[in-house]
């Protein structure tokens, strides 16, 4: 720990002390005042705070609101202030969106609340602002200091608890408002904000133990006041209160930011929380600071944080998409503001969509990669984990790139709400078109290989995991994946990430699906490539390596190597060659190096569909339109079996969404030799379902898999 961390600390905790002493044996205040910098007040709104401080305070509240709405106006996304908006959204495009959120509305209006993959939950009536309604657990009310939020058994899933508290649902009764101008939707965002302030009061509970929660409070509460405006619940009372409620969360946020403890999605969100606040509310005392630090930080941690080839830091395709939502927030609204952004900030972020673009598979869907919690930085439209076409839509219109026009496919509902209207005469002059087709795409910073024969929605297409468990940092949103493969074809999702399912809630499933165990790579002597420790935290750190690509006419090679048996007894190194042949068909060389002899399992895990060992040792993972065919060939013996939701141990699980758990089928293939030993597999894509294998025998030189001969046509040579 450096000087500047250690000070940093110890600022940190002296500030815990401080409030936890002061709040010792005293009942919370729920009067948070707010407090305005004057040198950064014009005359007019100088009167009102006169007027506000001596005279009629009922008059001047409501002329603060009026004034601070009219500010409001100039400085916020275009689209929520957009009155032809509405009338765009009720067209036939958006109906059933919008008759979606509609829906969203009255199920907030009921007392359910979208959570995650968990679907409506309820928290009681009234609602239990420290209920994990999951595990029935209630987190105490005591000083945020004295709560650990990662303890399951003193709070309960903390991320259960807070994805109600970071009031995203707002969106959803503020975009009914809009919709219908229905009075009960505004009248439900005052009570249940009213009751929340009530509830959780400054600094007491499991919603104050976060200063990233606090962020996306200050986000979700900036719509909110935009999104009500002109109601009649929106009274001047409550609108000058939940301006010192974001002026009391900026102040939290800005002391507690997660420099050192969490310096990832916690610290970008965080900064972009003081973003909002210094921008939007100006004249607040400290504005001016927010601004500044949540511009210094984003600028700095997108260097930091995003490798140069647009692969965020924390290997995760879900806190890939969270950067990128973030990022696009700071830059439409730094635009609206006038607020220059470093041409970094912009490289970055368009490398980074260009990242998820190639990462995007036939179906137009995302693949899960490392850690996923299925959470937003603001959902103005719910959509599926895997579904970015709102990121892409808004980011082919600030770029004026066709590529991602071509992924997002329509103008999406988020682009609308941050852009406003005039984006859709944007959209109509912008011409989608998918980039070129590239056999092999490396990502060599972050450690990704991208391999697929076209754009359309029947190609193939394989990613190839080549970089390290999680971030320099920490590797806590890592999971030990190293050399893993998912593969499509005929634009149907085959082999696949097996997801997260859950993060404190319990930890032998956490651990079973961040482990090599749920993965589609090579476990040796029964062993994963890393051991758990908690549950952002590993006990060691395996490093893989990209060794060489090759790209030549009829195929591309790439190969790489970790390290992570390198402990054993007799050490283990693990290679795999992924090889794209005539870009129709894949062999997976896994060559295991080293001496002894050792138990080897080769696992592959399946989407959740008909998978089956057939004759000749064959596998064949049955889709809708097509199939692959899969077989393993070696000059040992080896022993196929295919299991699917076993629990003892856990074997063939997939989690598409936080808090869900599906039994899908993963094949195991093992044998016990004498090292070294070369493993190969053959994936390969039919058109028809029920088409016949191919005829083909392996090919072996010096006691090795050395090719493979299709019948009639020419061998396809293994160096």
């Amino acid at each position: 720990m450096g000087p500047a961390e250690l000070a940093f600390r110890s600022r940190q905790q002296a500030y815990k002390t401080i409030e936890y002493l002061a709040l010792s044996g005293r009942e919370p205040s729920l009067s948070m005042p707010c407090r305005f910098d004057k040198r950064y007040c014009d005359g007019s709104l100088l009167k009102i705070l006169d007027q506000l401080e001596y005279g009629d305070r009922s008059e001047a509240a409501l002329q603060l609101q009026q004034c601070f709405q009219q500010r409001l106006t100039d400085r916020f996304f275009a689209g929520a202030l957009d009155n032809r908006l509405d009338q765009l959204l009720s067209s036939a495009p958006y109906a059933a969106t919008s008759q979606q959120i509609l829906a969203n509305a009255d199920a907030v209006l009921r007392g359910e609340f979208d959570i995650l993959g968990y679907g409506p939950l309820s928290f009681g009536q009234p609602i239990n602002w420290q209920l994990d309604p999951v595990s029935n657990r209630q987190s105490p009310m005591l000083h945020w200091s004295r709560i650990n939020p990662l303890a399951q058994q003193q709070v309960g899933d903390s991320k259960v608890v807070w994805e109600l508290n970071r009031h995203q649902w707002l969106l959803d009764l503020g975009q009914a408002y809009r919709f219908t101008g229905n009075a009960r939707y505004a009248r439900c965002f005052t009570r249940l904000i009213t009751d929340w302030m009530q509830h959780n009061p400054p600094g007491i509970g499991v919603n104050w133990s976060s200063a990233l929660e606090a962020a996306m409070r200050i986000i979700a509460w900036c719509w909110a006041l935009q999104l009500f405006r002109g109601s009649e619940a929106l009274t001047a009372e409550l609108f000058h209160r939940m301006l010192g409620w974001i002026q009391h969360h900026a102040r939290f946020v800005e002391r507690y930011l997660s420099r050192y403890f969490s310096p990832n999605t916690h610290l970008t969100v965080e900064a972009l929380g003081l973003f909002y606040a210094g921008t939007l509310l100006q004249e607040l005392r400290g504005a001016q600071r927010w601004r500044a630090l949540g511009l210094d930080i984003l600028v700095d941690q997108i260097k930091r944080q995003v490798h140069p080839d647009g692969v965020y830091f924390e290997q995760s395709t879900r806190y890939q998409y969270y950067t990128v939502e973030t990022y696009l927030h700071f830059v439409i609204l730094a635009e609206r503001n006038h607020v220059a952004v470093p041409s970094i900030v912009h490289q970055r972020l368009h490398q980074m969509l260009a990242f998820v673009l190639h990462l995007r598979r036939p179906d137009g869907s995302l693949p899960q990669l490392g850690d996923a919690d299925g959470g937003w930085l603001l959902p103005l439209l719910r959509r599926d984990p895997g579904d970015f076409r709102g990121l892409f839509s808004t980011a082919a219109l600030l770029y004026r790139d066709s590529r991602f026009a071509m992924a997002a496919g329509e103008l999406a509902l988020e682009s609308l709400w941050l852009l406003g209207s005039a984006a859709q005469q944007n959209w109509s002059s912008l011409a989608a078109a998918p980039p070129p087709v590239e056999p092999l795409r490396v990502f060599r910073d972050g450690g990704y290989v991208v391999m697929r024969n076209s754009w359309n929605g029947r190609g193939h297409q394989l990613i190839f995991d080549t970089g390290p468990l999680g971030c320099r940092l920490s590797g806590g949103h890592g999971h030990a994946d190293l050399l893993s493969i998912q593969c499509s074809a005929y634009g149907e999702n085959y082999l696949v990430d097996a997801g997260t399912y859950c993060y404190t809630a319990d930890a032998n499933w956490r651990n079973y699906f961040r482990s090599s165990e749920a993965h589609s790579t090579v476990l040796v002597d029964g062993r994963g490539q890393a051991k758990p420790h908690q549950a952002f935290s590993w006990h060691s750190r395996p490093r893989a390596r990209l060794r060489h690509c090759l790209s030549k006419p009829g195929c591309v090679v790439a190969e790489a190597e970790h390290d992570a048996y390198r402990h054993l007894d007799n050490p283990v190194r693990h290679r795999r060659r992924v090889m794209f042949i005539d870009k129709c068909y894949w062999l997976i060389v896994d060559d295991l190096y080293g001496c002894a002899s050792h138990h080897i399992d080769l696992r592959y895990q399946f989407a959740s569909l008909p998978v089956a060992l057939e004759t000749d040792d064959w596998v064949r993972a049955q889709g809708r339109d097509s199939a692959l065919l899969l077989r393993v060939y070696s000059t040992s013996t080896l022993s196929s079996r295919i299991g699917c939701g076993e629990l003892a141990p856990p074997l063939g699980w997939l989690s598409a969404n936080y808090g869900q758990r599906l039994a899908a089928p993963m094949l195991s293939v093992t044998t016990t030799a004498g090292l070294p030993l070369r493993m190969v597999t053959l994936l390969f894509p039919l058109a028809e379902p029920d088409a016949p294998a191919p005829a083909l025998s392996p090919l072996v030189e010096q006691g090795r898999i050395a090719g493979l001969a299709f019948a009639g046509a020419s061998k396809t040579q293994i160096r």
